[in-house]
């Protein structure tokens, strides 16, 4: 009797075989009730073998499935108190923050190149188109783009590449000067050089008078400009640099008197200028407040595609870019009869020779004689028509095609490398467990996406069979 109840007490113990083997596999009350039913295969030695090798097969069949189960809920960071992460979770937020800065740049760089095509790469197209425009005599009004490229060409293989390419300095440096002025002003005065939706509407008077005090100061400069841009290199003297400021203050001095035949004086510009330029102003930043509008209202209430989350910050800044080239076009369109007129009236007098598109050999010289803005628009409806007006138009449209290959272009490229971005594994950190059921107190571990399954399931073969 003693014997059966140290037995007993042994095998209620925790130190008991059977309660061991329970406690690590799971197999306990199986192996009990197979060992009181005293089964045959129990009894023989090469059955209890292979049952004790099953059991451990099954033990470490049950192991890789927990660990792919672990594998299946991994849990990631959450960032609501970076400064009470471990060192290693610190650095997953660090990597998400430099993507974040990447992508950024990323999209300010698109923002550069949409900025250096309008100012820079469109050029070409701006000469032609102003050649058209001042150019009244001519046969062909080139409405389209297609019957501007035989010009093209033969103005290519005539005066070379650099020919489209003409006043390109002059051009940089009236917006530039346009710029300076703005910022002179507004330092001198606290008028603000930019508006938005919070401006009141005292500030947005304001803003105006900034802006048709700066557009009057550099008409001049642009009608220098203007001549730099159209007149033939094969038939004109190559100006300086800075020839455009010297035209441009003889311009703005000789208030009422011009020093050249025909030529309007300052006021007869400076007036229609103002007027025009602070309306295509006003209409730009309409259009451009009502596209970003829409474009915002889209992406806010668009759902998330294919299952990824949208950076809600870089897309505006997308919309932003988009809605700024839809209220140029549109702005373009709109006010090209207008700008023709007045391209006219800056040109006038000052004995330009041009080069003739109608078939790219030949140059013209420019003689008019308007007597101001309502009698240039009525001597051109009466001589051209309505297509006289939009001259050159084709070349517009080139200039637009352009302009938004070069943007879709630069999306693209910034599209690749955002994914290459976002496909990069990055560190995640996940709570590993022993075999043993005891979660570890050290806790942490990186796993890498790229490790694959059956990796993971020999090491948990490896683990098992060492246990």
């Amino acid at each position: 009797m003693a014997g059966l109840n140290n037995y007993s007490s042994l095998k209620n113990s925790d130190f008991h075989p059977v309660h061991r083997f329970e406690a690590k596999h799971g197999q306990g009350d199986e192996y009990i009730e197979k060992e009181k039913a005293g089964s045959a295969e129990f009894r023989s030695p090469k059955k209890h073998l292979g049952s004790s090798v099953e059991g451990r097969e099954k033990a470490i069949v049950d192991n890789i499935n927990a660990d792919q189960d672990a594998i299946h809920k991994l849990q990631y960071l959450t960032l609501d108190d970076p400064l009470s992460l471990p060192l290693d979770k610190h650095k997953y937020i660090d990597n998400q923050e430099d993507d974040t800065s990447i992508r950024k740049y990323l999209v300010v760089g698109v923002q550069w190149v949409s900025l250096v095509t309008e100012n820079l790469l469109s050029h070409p197209f701006i000469v032609l188109r102003r050649q058209c425009q001042v150019f009244n005599a001519s046969k062909r009004y080139h409405l389209h783009p297609f019957s501007l490229l035989p010009s093209i060409v033969h103005l290519h293989r005539r005066q070379g590449v650099t020919t489209l390419w003409k006043g390109v300095g002059s051009c940089l440096l009236v917006r530039g000067m346009t710029l300076a002025i703005d910022d002179v002003i507004s330092k001198f005065t606290s008028w603000p050089k930019d508006v938005d939706s919070r401006t009141t509407l005292k500030r947005f008077g304001q803003h105006i008078i900034l802006k048709c005090i700066s557009i009057g100061l550099v008409v001049p400069f642009h009608a220098a400009s203007l001549v730099e841009t159209v007149q033939s290199d094969i038939a004109s003297e190559k100006p300086g640099l800075f020839d455009v400021f010297r035209e441009g203050s003889l311009r703005l001095f000789y208030w009422s008197s011009p020093q050249k035949g025909r030529m309007l004086p300052a006021w007869a510009l400076i007036g229609p200028s103002v007027s025009f330029g602070i309306t295509k102003y006003l209409f730009n930043l309409v259009i451009r407040g009502i596209s970003s509008r829409i474009m915002r209202r889209r992406i806010t209430l668009s759902p998330e595609k294919s299952g990824k989350l949208v950076d809600s910050t870089l897309e505006h800044q997308n919309a932003e870019i988009y809605a700024s080239l839809i209220a140029m076009l549109t702005t373009e369109v709109i006010f090209f009869p207008l700008e023709t007129i007045l391209h006219r009236l800056q040109l006038q007098g000052t004995r330009t020779i041009i080069d003739n598109l109608d078939n790219g050999y030949a140059v013209v010289p420019i003689l008019t004689n308007y007597q101001g803005f309502v009698d240039c628009y009525q001597t051109t409806m009466v001589t051209e028509g309505v297509g006289g007006l939009y001259k050159g138009f084709g070349a517009m449209i080139l200039q637009f095609v352009a302009h938004v290959a070069v943007i879709k272009l630069a999306k693209w490229i910034v599209n690749q490398i955002t994914e290459v971005i976002s496909n990069r594994p990055p560190p995640r950190i996940v709570q590993y467990y022993n075999l043993d059921g005891i979660a570890g107190n050290s806790g942490s571990t990186t796993i890498s996406p790229s490790v694959s399954s059956t990796e993971l399931e020999v090491n948990s073969v490896g683990q098992s069979s060492v246990d």
